[in-house]
């Protein structure tokens, strides 16, 4: 016959592991925010409908959502990091050339899981690398991908904060994606 310790002590252990699980930052309850847009491309492409449905497939909550027309100073000040490449003045004339849907969503690992949803930042890439992703689903090249995403806790607050500024007290979170 079995003694009730063992008994005891292996729900103990289970109880302490999951416990470990759980404080740790994967295992957390704690949900996190992050930022998303679907670009000219997505909005004009008709993807939307598809991409929010895949978004909320996987998880996410959209807590936030507002189609807006960026104009160039807006951009321009969005993506200042990139003020100094090449691209950034195509990058102005592509996002400026129709409306975006700009998004805050949420989920546990909200960031990585969002970064990983997109695919590779070159939709011919990730046609090939990742077939499932939005990127190669809806997206042409480098610069025509259909969506944006944070890439940091740090770029998440700023981003969200940027367009929508009620929620910057919320957001607890360096260079941002295209």
């Amino acid at each position: 016959m079995r003694s009730p310790s063992v008994g005891f002590t292996g729900i103990l252990v289970l109880l302490v592991f999951l416990s470990a699980c759980c404080s740790s930052t994967h295992g957390s309850l704690e949900t996190e925010k992050t930022f998303a847009i679907i670009k000219p491309d997505g909005l004009l492409g008709n993807y939307t409908d598809d991409i929010k449905r895949t978004i909320v497939e996987y998880g996410f909550r959209i807590l936030k959502e507002k189609i807006v027309q960026l104009d160039e100073g807006t951009v321009k000040s969005f993506y200042a990091e990139h003020s100094s490449k090449s691209f950034f003045s195509s990058l102005i004339k592509y996002m400026t050339s129709g409306p975006v849907l700009i998004m805050v969503l949420e989920k546990d690992n909200a960031i990585a899981d969002w970064r990983a949803l997109m695919g590779p930042t070159d939709a011919s890439k990730a046609k090939i690398t990742h077939p499932h992703s939005i990127r190669a689903k809806c997206g042409l090249d480098m610069e025509k991908n259909c969506v944006h995403g944070s890439d940091s806790p740090k770029s998440a607050q700023r981003e969200i904060s940027f367009f929508f500024k009620e929620l910057s007290a919320d957001v607890v979170a360096e260079h941002d994606e295209l």
